[in-house]
């Protein structure tokens, strides 16, 4: 009988797994043996994705943590010393080079980084060129990168940052797609949540879903809402605080804090249109869990989002930090209804034909299937 070839998968934490691998975990374990390192939060989550899928508990940092990240960096070495696997994918920038790097030693012969966005790009002096020469760092280890969108793949070729005969996106880009039986159109939880929130069922809302941080532009989006005044509009901030904006903008009229959540398409559904207003992104994957429930998008003309919206079709698009022109949308969209109605059904058409997380599913099969058949070849 031959043995599964085994693919390791190391992600900083839990929620990136969750977020992005969720549902290809759970397929891949059907032909390989899926081993899977990252920092777990939530016991049952492992069951949740696959009792067949091997979990290992590692104490990852978000933030640099020089005794931390060796740390990790020497338990890695030593799983994949060990367990020789086939192959070694990682997803987000901490456990790329970390991983990338101890099975690049430990002889690791498919070696796979996602690439999901560049934090360096809102960095200046040493720090941008820090996390910049780690992004190449991670590339020069790696035998194969995949990119989760064709703007992010032209800008990291332009910057030298990637090679491109090892690098791929995947379709119309993103790593994850949109689970299209969780993410669409619900009015019964649109009408039980607004009534919930206190929102009147008549008024227009805009979403944000994400962390809250300066990276996503929350400041930006909240200043120009409240500057914008509208009356019966609400703006719903749905995400864990990273930098104390709750606190900050919590007395705002018609702004309401949800925190993070576990049911984000519940929010989606009883919104009318998704804002982000991101500084960086790699493609936007809630633009596109958005637009799957019928919700279009508003959101910055930055490399990575240019795939997750179509201009005035599937969506709209500002400036990074326009507060100005934030408002003048805001505007244009409560006083244009059949607009939005319009981007709203063009949205979820293009999420249901390009972005089905069974559609990119495959793609990652396919990839392994025929990248792993050159190892045995070879």
């Amino acid at each position: 009988m031959i043995s599964k070839k085994s693919i390791c998968f190391v992600a900083t934490v839990e929620y990136a797994v969750n977020a992005f691998l969720f549902n290809h975990l759970v397929e891949l374990s059907k032909y390989y043996k899926i081993t899977v390192i990252t920092k777990q939060e939530n016991k049952g989550f492992q069951h949740k994705v696959s009792e067949e899928i091997d979990f290992i508990n590692l104490d990852f940092k978000r933030k640099i943590n020089l005794v931390s990240d060796l740390i990790v960096f020497f338990k890695l070495f030593i799983i994949f010393f060990k367990n020789r696997f086939d192959v070694v994918t990682t997803i987000t920038p901490k456990a790329g080079l970390l991983g990338m790097l101890a099975s690049y030693i430990a002889f690791t012969p498919m070696r796979v980084h996602c690439y999901t966005g560049q934090i360096w790009i809102t960095r200046l002096g040493f720090q941008r060129r820090l996390f910049r020469s780690i992004d190449k760092f991670i590339n020069a280890l790696s035998t194969h990168n995949i990119i989760d969108s064709k703007s992010q793949y032209d800008f990291l070729l332009n910057e030298h940052i990637i090679f491109k005969d090892k690098s791929f996106v995947f379709g119309g880009g993103s790593v994850c797609g949109v689970d299209l039986k969780r993410f669409k159109p619900n009015t019964k939880v649109k009408f039980n949540l607004r009534k919930k929130l206190k929102i009147p069922q008549s008024a227009f809302v805009f979403l944000f879903l994400g962390r809250l941080n300066k990276d996503k532009g929350i400041d930006s989006l909240i200043n120009a809402f409240k500057k914008s005044n509208l009356e019966t509009t609400y703006l719903l901030v749905v995400g864990p605080d990273e930098e104390g904006i709750v606190l900050k903008y919590k007395k705002s009229k018609n702004i309401i804090f949800q925190g993070f959540c576990i049911n984000p398409q519940d929010y989606m559904a009883a919104s009318d249109m998704l804002c982000l207003p991101s500084f960086r992104e790699g493609f936007g994957s809630v633009v596109i869990e958005a637009a799957a429930t019928g919700v279009p998008s508003m959101v910055t003309d930055i490399y990575g989002l240019s795939d997750s919206v179509i201009p005035n079709k599937t969506g709209i698009i500002h400036k990074v930090n326009d507060i100005n022109g934030m408002v003048r949308l805001f505007k244009i969209i409560i006083e244009d209804k059949k607009f939005v109605k319009n981007l709203g059904k063009e949205a979820r058409l293009r999420a249901t034909k390009e972005f089905d997380s069974n559609l990119i599913t495959s793609y990652w099969k396919t990839f392994y299937e025929i990248e792993i058949s050159k190892l045995i070849v070879d």
